[in-house]
């Protein structure tokens, strides 16, 4: 019984975040309610079944949710009608951070506890690791360093190409993003800790938009950084917040907006359109938007790893 408890508190402490101290980044962005209504209980469970924290999701080819967890199984598989599939990824994971899908339905996700990525098959197969678990420290070619430090959250382009962001703990994590080829052959990296543009203090998500350029959310700078994917500085953007995280669509970004407890709407140039939810424990709140995924019926998740909660809000 010891040990199980031992494992349970274990569990529970890697699945909490870093509530900062700065009373600025807590406080929510002023802007119209957004047309969503949030569903009570979106992905029941089987009974008796309990998966831990969600720390991002994200959709396959088929329209299947898949869901990243922080306990025993790294991830959940949903069909096109929320109901659940299976579980796969057993002790992958210390705690789980940041997750996406490729063209060929191979998941990218990480470790931000033990600092290494892994590419798996549908099937649940390691495919490429990039980093060694349980090793923080520095990618650096010249001594022959091959560590990650804290990696956040991942995005393929298109012709492969990996980039990392990472850095999770102020002071104790390099903020800054690498890039890789499809083999996972290092190419460039660029950034850490700063805040001046071109730097980060907690590079926590990152997507691509329809002109190939990195949205990367600078979460303590209150910023996005947008970048070409040789690393030159395009633009930022201001925000009232933490900005976590962000998945960028045909028509809209939304972006999860920490500790706010805020699901944001924004336009293609990251202008505030619309925002829902607050900081709360009921349906449709959060303790902290974590992470955001948009399905194919236009459904948006949240994921919620203070609550140990997904979040699902479609329009009213």
């Amino acid at each position: 019984m010891r040990t199980l408890c031992a494992a349970a508190l274990l569990i529970a402490t890697f699945a909490l975040a870093q509530k900062p101290e700065d009373p600025r980044l807590l406080i929510p962005t002023k802007a119209p309610a957004m047309n969503v209504v949030a569903v009570p209980n979106p992905l029941p469970l089987p009974p008796g079944m309990d998966l831990g924290a969600p720390a991002a999701s994200a959709y396959d080819s088929h329209g299947h949710h898949i869901v990243l967890f922080r306990g025993r199984y790294a991830f959940a598989e949903f069909d096109e009608n929320d109901k659940f599939i299976r579980v796969f990824g057993e002790g992958l994971f210390t705690r789980a951070h940041g997750l996406k899908i490729d063209k060929d339905d191979n998941m990218w996700a990480g470790d931000v506890t033990d600092s290494y990525v892994v590419k798996v098959n549908p099937q649940g197969k390691v495919l490429m690791t990039i980093g060694t678990r349980g090793k923080r420290g520095d990618w650096n070619e010249a001594t022959g360093s091959h560590l990650l430090s804290e990696p956040n959250d991942y995005a393929i382009g298109r012709n492969g190409d990996i980039f990392i962001v990472q850095g999770h703990s102020f002071g104790k994590g390099d903020s800054r993003v690498l890039k890789f080829d499809k083999n996972g052959k290092f190419i460039k990296t660029w950034g850490g800790i700063g805040t001046e543009p071109g730097k980060f203090v907690v590079a926590h998500g990152i997507d691509i938009d329809a002109h190939g350029r990195l949205w990367i959310a600078d979460r303590e700078n209150q910023r996005i950084q947008v970048f070409n994917q040789d690393g030159k500085f395009v633009r930022q953007m201001k925000y009232v917040g933490l900005p976590c995280n962000m998945v960028i669509g045909k028509q809209y970004v939304y972006m999860a907006n920490g500790f706010t407890g805020q699901l944001l709407q924004l336009d293609l140039n990251g202008k505030v359109l619309a925002a829902a939810g607050k900081v709360g424990t009921g349906t449709g709140e959060f303790e902290e938007a974590h992470s955001v995924a948009v399905g194919p019926k236009g459904e948006i998740w949240v994921a919620d790893t203070i609550r140990s909660a997904i979040q699902k809000f479609v329009k009213k």
